[in-house]
């Protein structure tokens, strides 16, 4: 390949850190998103995808940063290689490219897919076990809210006014147009 090296790094959250991804592999531009990789919704996800061109190579740390699921992994290693962009996974060691007949690659990329999505499935049905033992226990009380009672007072009454947008409030108190709707429903 000849062309650019493009980095792609991901973390769940915004808390957690992309500093380890990467380390060290040469790299000529990065796209980073902080989103779950559940689905292929991530804006620089979408960027980076924009972004490669025949040529390129698009370098992910492992194969869950780039997708939690088999059908988005093969979906997005296939569409990228379709289009001449190889992908490489520093981690797994493996490099897919659209001339390659490497059934080899083939299979790890499905087996090593399949492994990243159960993993992901463990750790939700884990999560969901640990969440109705603390409500059982009366330890879980559920997510911290986004505003005080003051706030959505005030966020109330000047829905009523008229004088501001939705979503300008929204972006004003810090919250999405969803919990908006869910502190003040129409």
């Amino acid at each position: 390949m000849t062309g650019q090296r493009i980095g792609y790094k991901r973390v769940s959250t915004v808390e957690q850190n992309t500093a380890r991804q990467l380390d060290g592999v040469p790299v000529d531009k990065t796209f980073e998103d902080k989103r779950s990789g559940k689905d292929r919704d991530r804006p620089q996800l979408q960027a980076a995808l924009d972004f490669c061109r025949d040529g390129d190579t698009l370098v992910v740390h492992s194969m869950d940063r780039l997708a939690r699921n088999l059908a988005d992994l093969l979906a997005l290693v296939k569409g990228l290689t379709s289009r001449g962009v190889a992908v490489h996974f520093v981690k797994e060691d493996l490099t897919f490219k659209h001339d390659e007949k490497n059934r080899m690659s083939n299979l790890m990329l499905a087996l090593l897919g399949a492994v990243a999505e159960f993993e992901r499935e463990m750790m939700l049905e884990r999560q969901r076990e640990g969440i109705a033992i603390a409500k059982a226990a009366g330890k879980y009380k559920g997510r911290k809210k986004s505003l005080s009672a003051e706030q959505v007072k005030e966020l109330r009454k000047r829905i009523k006014s008229g004088k501001d947008t939705k979503a300008d409030l929204a972006e004003e108190f810090g919250i999405s147009r969803e919990t908006l709707y869910q502190y003040c429903p129409v």
